[in-house]
């Protein structure tokens, strides 16, 4: 949100001053009936709010059981090298595009040009998932120049499946959850 002609000092006050000591602030924010925890920080020359999750909304990494496993230096070392090759010093949204609602807006400019739209089958994914030998991954990774940014899901990386012959239930999309909110 941008501050009106009247709160334009208190708002640079606050900026500055936070800008200057590092901090930031933690927030309730109340958006459409439902309350929100914010943090508020500052950027360039504005300040930035961004949505945190309530302790209810965060699942206890313990409760998933990980089983920990030592690890070799060269395999650190490794890993450490392709983290490096592939890392940049800012996260640029430029350089980032919603690929989905680029598909669906896509699709809303197809239907208001008189296009019929058909819902592609449902496709079966694997259950379980691909064993990969991480080191030759790693190795094979720093071959190649990283230009690619895309983690693939599981799904994308999973062999294609013919579709069962009984009839299978029409695919539910996933639900869209807004996590962020952003304001300057």
């Amino acid at each position: 949100m941008r501050p009106t002609s009247a709160a334009a000092s208190p708002y640079s006050l606050l900026r500055e001053a936070m800008a200057r000591t590092g901090r930031c602030a933690i927030a309730k924010w109340a958006a459409k009936g439902k309350s929100h925890i914010v943090q508020i920080r500052a950027v360039e020359s504005g300040l930035v709010f961004q949505q945190l999750l309530f302790a209810d909304e965060v699942r206890n990494i313990r409760e998933l059981h990980i089983d920990e496993v030592a690890v070799s230096e060269a395999e650190l070392k490794l890993a450490i090298q392709l983290i490096e090759q592939a890392s940049e010093d800012q996260y640029d949204p430029t350089q980032y595009r919603d690929e989905e609602k680029s598909r669906i807006l896509a699709a809303i400019e197809a239907k208001i040009a008189g296009k019929q739209i058909v819902a592609p089958e449902p496709v079966e994914t694997a259950t379980g998932a691909e064993v990969i030998d991480l080191m030759e991954a790693l190795r094979a990774s720093l071959g190649k120049k990283a230009t690619a940014t895309k983690c693939k899901t599981a799904a994308e990386t999973a062999p294609a499946r013919r579709p069962s012959k009984r009839a299978a239930a029409p695919a539910q999309p996933a639900p869209i959850r807004r996590t962020t909110k952003k304001s300057a």
